[in-house]
This record gives structure tokens, C-alpha cells and sequence, in this order.
């Protein structure tokens, strides 16, 4: 085992003797990497904000329960995933829509960063474009660096089921990502 795994197997321990320093911590290594995986889920501020803290509640609660047949990573992960299915089922308002946040920033940034920026948009509205399921394992795959057994745990789905959803969200965005680049004035 690495030193980062080890410390998080002490942290997840001691959360588990009702360690409130360390569930801070834990909270804290956790969160920017939870937001970045809800974003894209949801992309709901709100949302994401309750969903990190329903998933850290529970992470509290059954912390010693954990049975370590998975990587810490990868239960934190399937719970945020479950809270995010729950509350997007649940969630009537419509999303906001990264085009309409970042409106009018591209005027006074040079060229390059406005290329840039609209590349991120267009890949951001086709990830949003995709099936959550499909959505959900481009994203753990790409952006969390999973492995497929680990997604698989997460998601509570074969391996190849995880395999046929990547394989459909890689051609489904590349179809996606053309028509949105060859559409742009």
C-alpha cells in the first residue's frame, strides 16, 4: 500500500472511533475531489454542496462499517454517486447552464483563453448531452483515474457493463463534440 492509501485507512479508522478532527480532515481531501465529480453530474451548486454533505453524513455514520474490500476511494465515491442518482431524480429546477454562468467573460480575455474556454463549453454541454450512467463512467475514468473494477464497485454494475458505457460515451461525445465545433460561427 502507498503512504496516501495508509493515511487514508488511519483517517477513515479514526472517523470511525468518532474522531471529529479527523472526519476534517477527511471532508477536506475529499471535497474538492467529489465537487469536481458532482460538477459534472449535476452541475448544480446547490445540489453538489447537499450531495458532498449527504455523502460525508454518511461516510461519518458508517465509517466502521467499512470492510475494506474496496479502495476507501472508491466507497466514498459509490455513495456520492448513489446521493447524486437520488437527488437528480429528485430535482426538478433546471440545471444551470455553464454557457449562461460564463456569459460575457470571453470579451475581454485574448484569443487563446476564449479558444480554450469554448473547447471547455462545448465538451461540458456534451458531457452534459450524455446518459448519466454513460456521463458518470467517462467521468471516473478520465477525470478520477478508476479503474474499471473500481467503477464497477461504485456504479454496482459488471465490469463490462462499465466497458460497454465508455465505449458508447467516447462515440457518443465525439459525434457530439464535432456538431458543436462545426456549428461555431
Amino acid at each position: 500500500m502507498d503512504k496516501r492509501v495508509d493515511a487514508e485507512v488511519d483517517l477513515l479508522g479514526r472517523v470511525a472511533a468518532r474522531d471529529r478532527l479527523a472526519f476534517e480532515r477527511l471532508y477536506r481531501v475529499y471535497f474538492p475531489r467529489l465537487t469536481r465529480f458532482l460538477h459534472r453530474m449535476t452541475r448544480s451548486t446547490a445540489l453538489i454542496e447537499e450531495v458532498v454533505n449527504d455523502t460525508m453524513l454518511v461516510v461519518w455514520q458508517k465509517a466502521a462499517s467499512f470492510d475494506g474490500s474496496c479502495k476507501i476511494s472508491t466507497w466514498i465515491f459509490a455513495i456520492a454517486y448513489r446521493k447524486a442518482c437520488k437527488a437528480l431524480h429528485a430535482f426538478e429546477e433546471p440545471l444551470e447552464s455553464l454557457a449562461d454562468a460564463c456569459e460575457g467573460e470571453a470579451s475581454w480575455q485574448p484569443e487563446w483563453q476564449f479558444e480554450q474556454h469554448h473547447l471547455g463549453q462545448a465538451v461540458d454541454a456534451a458531457l452534459a448531452a450524455l446518459p448519466l450512467e454513460q456521463r458518470a463512467v467517462f467521468q471516473l475514468s478520465f477525470y478520477h483515474d478508476m479503474a474499471y473494477a473500481e467503477i464497477a464497485d461504485i456504479m454496482e454494475c459488471p465490469v463490462n457493463t462499465v466497458k460497454t458505457r465508455l465505449f458508447h460515451a467516447r462515440r457518443r461525445l465525439a459525434l457530439l463534440l464535432e456538431r458543436q465545433l462545426e456549428s461555431r460561427p
